[in-house]
C-alpha cells in the first residue's frame, strides 16, 4: 500500500465570506497541489472540503497521513461522528449537526476509501512547511473565487 501525506487546510475572509482550500499530497518524490473556492462559506466548511478532495485525489487505497490544522475536522471525524450518526445526525444537545452534509460526504469517503488515515493535529501558521503550503494553496482558492 502505497503512503501519501497530505497537508490541507481552509481560508475564509470573512466568516462568511468568500474562502478557500488547498491540499498539498506528496508520495515520495511526486507532490500534488489542490485549491478552489466558493463565495460565501466558511473556515469550518472549506477545511472539511480540503480533506474531502483531498482523499477523492487518491486513485486506490492508500496508507495514508492526513496533516491538518482543525480539531473541528480532526475531532469531528474520529470522536464525534459516531454520536451524531446514532442521533439521526443532531447533536447531543438535539440540534442539527452544522455541515452535516460535508460530514456525511466526509464519512462516505473515509468509510469507501479502504485508505488507513492516521489523522495528525498541526498547530497552523506556525512554521509547519506542509500546513504553510496548503494555507497559500487556500488562499488562492479565495482569489480564484474571486475572480483574482
Amino acid at each position: 500500500m502505497n503512503h501519501v501525506e497530505i497537508h490541507t487546510d481552509g481560508a475564509c475572509k470573512g466568516n462568511p465570506g468568500p474562502g478557500g482550500w488547498g491540499v498539498r499530497l506528496q508520495s515520495g518524490q511526486h507532490v500534488q497541489e489542490l485549491f478552489g473556492g466558493e463565495l460565501n462559506t466558511t473556515n469550518n466548511r472549506m477545511e472539511m472540503t480540503a480533506v474531502i478532495e483531498g482523499l477523492l485525489a487518491l486513485k486506490r487505497p492508500c496508507q495514508v497521513t492526513l496533516y491538518l490544522d482543525s480539531e473541528y475536522v480532526r475531532k469531528g471525524i474520529t470522536e464525534w461522528i459516531h454520536g451524531w450518526k446514532a442521533r439521526g445526525w443532531r447533536t447531543a444537545a438535539k440540534q442539527p449537526v452544522k455541515n452535516a452534509d460535508l460530514w456525511q460526504k466526509l464519512d462516505t469517503v473515509v468509510s469507501t476509501s479502504g485508505h488507513q488515515i492516521d489523522w495528525r493535529w498541526v498547530k497552523g501558521h506556525n512554521g509547519d512547511p506542509g500546513n504553510e503550503r496548503a494555507d497559500a494553496l487556500a488562499n488562492q482558492g479565495v482569489d480564484k473565487a474571486l475572480g483574482r
